[in-house]
Order: structure tokens, then C-alpha cells, then sequence
């Protein structure tokens, strides 16, 4: 499993309908994480690059109704150090 972050930013802020289409994206297999921030106007995806690819991610949004504009950054979650008991 190859965990991958995709992050947009969109244009046009969201409609409702749009939110309620975005919150069904994470019912696909290889999705675990959506994030929408309406402050920077810009949307992160958390998924599976072993099932899924950045252009299937790209495509899931525009179906959705986003406006994307930009892709902003490709990359491996960062994930938290786990505190180590000595």
C-alpha cells in the first residue's frame, strides 16, 4: 500500500450540493482522507496509489462539481512520530 496526499485548490467556493458529493468520494476504495479548507480555498486527498491514480483523483473532484484550478502539491503524508516508552 503507497499512501498518497493530492492537494487542489479550487476557484468557485463550494455549494452545498457539492460538499454533499465531495463527502461520498471517501466511499471509494483507496480513499481515507478527505480535507476541505475553505481558508485557503483548497482541498487535500488522502488515498491509495496502489488502487487509485492522481488523475482518477482529479476526475472523482470535477465529477464532484469542484472548480479545481491548480494542483498544488503530490506527496507521502507526513505521518506523527509514535512516542517510544523506555
Amino acid at each position: 500500500m503507497t499512501q498518497l496526499e493530492a492537494q487542489y485548490r479550487y476557484g468557485v467556493t463550494p455549494s452545498e450540493s457539492v460538499v454533499l458529493a465531495l463527502s461520498k468520494i471517501r466511499d471509494v476504495y483507496g480513499i481515507r482522507r478527505v480535507e476541505l479548507c475553505e481558508a485557503e480555498k483548497s482541498i487535500c486527498v488522502e488515498y491509495d496509489a496502489s488502487r487509485l491514480s492522481a488523475a482518477v483523483i482529479d476526475k472523482l473532484l470535477r465529477r464532484a462539481g469542484l472548480d479545481i484550478v491548480e494542483t498544488i502539491a503530490l506527496t507521502a503524508p507526513v505521518e506523527e512520530p509514535v512516542a517510544s516508552v523506555a
